[in-house]
């Protein structure tokens, strides 16, 4: 596998396009060789599990609000299901969410239309923190693996 080849440096740098959490970065690039996609898959999902509140944190400012112009096409890529149309619903409901829970909401955007992440989003307004980080920490692996899917295909 490709990614079990390179130097320690240049495999955090590409781990961190996945989730720009530095401690999870360090983690998988200690953790080679994987052998596998399969292997480095699972490794990663453990890794995003085993990350403490700050780390997540550290990989939520990464992520841009959804519904916003995000900087990155990739960013940009997994949101192509928000319209210009959506951004005023996402910008009042995104504030009302960070002033709750004190973080951009992340959700996995690749597959999804706006009208369902909206839903989402002000569904998950009525969890109490501690339920809302276990859904953010989940979110956050189902991210964290696409992107690391393209980045081995």
């Amino acid at each position: 596998m490709r990614f079990d080849g390179l130097s320690r440096a240049d495999a955090e740098a590409e781990l961190l396009t996945c989730c720009a959490s530095r401690r999870w970065a360090a983690a998988m690039a200690d953790g080679r060789p994987y052998g596998s996609a399969e292997r480095l898959l699972a490794a990663a999902g453990r890794a995003v599990r085993d990350l403490d509140w700050p780390d997540v944190e550290e990989a939520l400012h990464a992520h841009p609000r959804i519904g916003e112009r995000a900087a990155s096409a990739l960013s940009r890529a997994e949101q192509s299901g928000v319209g210009d149309g959506d951004r005023a619903a996402f910008a009042a409901a995104n504030a009302e969410y960070e002033e709750r829970f004190g973080h951009v909401f992340l959700i996995r955007a690749s597959g999804r239309g706006a009208d369902e992440m909206l839903a989402e989003l002000r569904e998950r307004l009525g969890h109490d923190p501690a339920k809302e980080r276990e859904v953010v920490r989940a979110e956050l692996a189902e991210i964290t693996e696409l992107r690391l899917r393209r980045l081995v295909s």
